[in-house]
């Protein structure tokens, strides 16, 4: 089944995490798509780390067509200190907006990571693949998964890698930051994945709320990078004179570890969606140009 956009008809799409990378493409996406009837909530309006704000939210007439779940626990890091946390949004509360999607007859999206494998494997994974987190972070991701899967066999999963856009805190931002303000900058080179510009990811999610399909998909822009080969890209298309400087993984230390290996298959994504996907430097490129025009 192939999916277009232009044979959606008018219907209500509840949107969480309304602030964050995801949730402002989507909110941008709104504002085109004027046969839709957008409700952008953020952590204010529906925290998902407290299951009293969730049916609080739900306890009013609620009618959505789709509820996209833009919203996650994302601090890679951090929650490798603050697992209760992590595992209530995106664990906990995956599962009960999944379950409330389903009571309310909405489809439900729902965003996971590449960060669910151990990056091992060495070649493109497949939705197949066995997982297994190294972090915190991908542990709860993996977790959210199955429990949305469980509570809302119709849901559909999407999982991405390397987001980045012009909002927020991300590696796009922070490299473009500092390169103004350094001369040199040093980043990994033996991490290798592809960075996916969350506008493409929210047309994506937008238009998976229309299919009849359910189960994961892979999905980021085409390519393979290092963080290395992104962040001299980025410099590169700012013009800025600092130096990337590649370096390993044991010459950065985290308090998580990152999968080594993380390219996702798009294969299956490509045989039930209809969508133009770029190669991961175009995205950035025009990017770069509305920035800076």
């Amino acid at each position: 089944m192939v999916v277009k956009l232009a044979e959606l008809n008018m219907k209500k799409i509840l949107v969480t995490g309304s602030n964050g990378q995801l949730g402002s493409e989507l909110r941008l996406l709104s504002e085109k798509e004027k046969n839709f009837n957008f409700e952008f909530v953020d952590r204010s309006v529906l925290d998902l780390s407290s299951e009293k704000s969730i049916k609080n939210f739900f306890s009013k007439s609620k009618d959505y067509f789709a509820i996209i779940n833009a919203a996650a626990y994302t601090a890679v890091d951090l929650a490798e200190k603050d697992e209760k946390n992590a595992e209530l949004v995106n664990v906990n509360g995956a599962k009960i907006l999944a379950g409330y999607a389903k009571t309310l007859g909405a489809k439900f999206i729902h965003v996971s990571t590449d960060f669910v494998f151990d990056g091992t494997h060495f070649r493109p994974y497949k939705e197949t693949a066995v997982k297994n987190p190294i972090s915190i972070y991908g542990k709860t991701k993996s977790a959210g998964e199955d429990q949305v899967l469980e509570e809302n066999p119709d849901s559909i999963i999407i999982r991405t890698s390397w987001v980045y856009s012009k909002f927020g805190k991300n590696f796009f931002n922070t490299i473009a930051k500092l390169a103004k303000e350094r001369e040199n900058l040093r980043v990994i080179d033996d991490q290798i994945g592809t960075p996916t510009w969350a506008g493409d990811l929210a047309r994506v999610c937008f238009l998976a709320t229309s299919t009849a399909k359910s189960g994961i998909y892979h999905f980021s822009n085409e390519g393979v990078a290092s963080w290395f080969d992104f962040a001299y890209a980025i410099v590169s298309s700012l013009g800025y004179p600092c130096k990337v400087i590649p370096i390993a993984t044991e010459d950065y230390p985290t308090d998580a570890k990152r999968p080594p290996y993380s390219v996702l298959s798009k294969q299956k994504f490509r045989e039930n969606f209809e969508f133009e996907n770029v190669h991961w430097k175009q995205r950035l490129q025009e990017l770069v140009r509305e920035i800076i025009q």
